[in-house]
């Protein structure tokens, strides 16, 4: 019965598919922006908008739950994985491997170059792992941590950090956005990932150039403060005890993914190796540490009897399973929406309108980053990013008889790329709390975010780089 239902659904005119959309901005723009209410809250209002239409075009609420269910579903692995990151970092902190990258960070590293080092840094651990998200939540701490102690601003090196991030995220053959790109657009992972070395080559290279010469631009005093920063690095050394030891974690994660290891194993198991080492060497109890693990870090567990200073406290207290429960929260909350829409067929009606549109290999790759776009900003998922567009689009590219790994290149230029621009999305909200800064202030510093698909469209226009069904060079008219 449900099979007939389903079949006979009533098709979205394009008023219904706009008006969820203007619910969104409206309950985000008057809501959050101005009212400043949660975030969580808004985008519940935007998913009872989305369920009203529904039922305005016809659709059953057990259709829209089903809906829900779905996009939970395909977004489950990464949720898990930022719950597992949480505790990771918490026991990171713990054991004292985190604080020694921090100490070790500001000694070692230039202001100048803080913003390259981060960007550079982030990429090649992602690219070893295959997930931003651990990258950002080790690594990425640790630049965020060096920033605080040296007077950098946080927004432009939260930036550097996420954009090196998904470099990884894009180019490694681990990571599970470069694996399903291919697969949606139809293409081999290899071709995949040769293919995106254009794009993604460019946008690092402009990336890397804005990176420093903000460095160096950035006045001198605005970048050191000698008092602060050896108050923290006195502080660290009072609260921990570094040895070689400690980056022991860090290597299981590495040599999780070298081995193609399932993450959220690998994880919890340097996790747990943390704790271990933190009971070894800073002498904390077993209690202490599952109580980190489940709630976070805080410095009183160190037993730190001297004053300490906020920008310890900003570094050091965070993590934990119960750190990420907001943020997974808002990602439901998102989910419900997200849900709603698709299942009610207003994606299908929106994204048709964008096709009815293409003339030229241009205007098609331009509309396969719009739809790619859209896809973020509505579910917040980079799957359905990039599986939906990748489905609908991939005859387009067959007409205009162009490779399918453009197609596949685009869906990660505009969809692993931009997610964790999206205040909403899952990669979006974990950044800002993993990293302290809210999306909107480093979106502009996350320059190969949304240069990478900038390049996309150039290229297209331009026919570099675009290949034919038979890989040869695209040859303009």
């Amino acid at each position: 019965m449900t099979t007939k239902q389903e079949s006979v659904q009533p098709k979205p005119t394009l008023l219904q598919a706009v008006v969820p959309l203007l619910g969104l901005l409206i309950c985000l723009g008057g809501g959050y922006a101005v009212m400043k209410l949660p975030t969580q809250v808004c985008l519940l209002g935007a998913a009872a908008v989305a369920g009203f239409v529904a039922l305005w075009i016809g659709i059953r609420w057990e259709d829209m739950l089903e809906g829900m269910i779905e996009k939970v579903t395909a977004s489950f692995g990464s949720i898990l994985v930022m719950i597992c990151v949480g505790a990771m970092i918490a026991s990171w902190i713990f054991s004292g491997t985190i604080p020694m990258l921090i100490y070790y960070g500001i000694k070692l590293i230039n202001p100048r170059f803080l913003f390259v080092t981060g960007f550079l840094v982030c990429a090649i651990i992602s690219t070893f792992t295959g997930t931003s998200f651990g990258s950002a939540g080790t690594a990425g701490v640790a630049v965020m941590g060096v920033a605080i102690a040296t007077g950098a601003p946080l927004p432009i090196a939260a930036g550097a950090v996420i954009s090196g991030a998904v470099f990884g995220d894009k180019l490694s053959p681990f990571s599970d956005t470069t694996m399903l790109a291919p697969v949606a657009a139809g293409c081999d992972l290899y071709d995949h990932i040769k293919h995106m070395i254009y794009t993604t080559g460019s946008a690092t290279i402009l990336s890397l150039a804005v990176y420093t010469v903000v460095g160096f631009t950035l006045p001198k005093e605005s970048m050191s403060s000698p008092e602060l920063v050896q108050q923290m690095l006195g502080t660290l050394e009072t609260m921990f005890h570094f040895n070689p030891i400690l980056l022991l974690p860090p290597v299981i994660v590495l040599l999780g993914a070298f081995f193609h290891k399932p993450t959220v194993p690998c994880m919890l198991l340097a996790s747990l190796v943390g704790i271990a080492l933190g009971m070894v060497f800073q002498g904390f109890s077993f209690v202490t540490g599952m109580s980190a693990f489940y709630s976070g870090f805080n410095v009183s567990m160190t037993g730190f009897e001297g004053e300490v200073i906020p920008q310890i406290n900003t570094l050091l207290n965070r993590g934990g399973l119960m750190g990420m429960m907001s943020t997974v929260l808002l990602i439901f909350c998102a989910l419900a929406f997200g849900g709603i829409y698709s299942r009610s067929g207003c994606v299908t009606v929106i994204l048709e309108k964008l096709m009815s549109g293409i003339k030229s290999v241009g205007s098609l790759v331009t509309s396969t980053v719009l739809a790619t776009i859209f896809m973020s900003l509505v579910t917040g998922s980079s799957y359905l990013a990039i599986l939906v567009p990748g489905e609908i689009f991939a005859p387009a590219y067959d007409t205009f008889g162009l490779h399918r790994k453009n197609l596949s290149r685009t869906l990660e230029d505009a969809g692993t790329c931009v997610v964790p621009l999206v205040p909403w999305a899952v990669a979006g909200t974990y950044m800002a709390s993993t990293l302290g800064v809210s999306t909107l202030a480093y979106l502009p510093w996350a320059v190969l975010c949304y240069s990478s698909f900038v390049f996309a469209i150039i290229f297209a226009f331009t026919g570099l780089t675009i290949r034919t069904a038979s890989n040869e060079p695209l040859r303009r008219k």
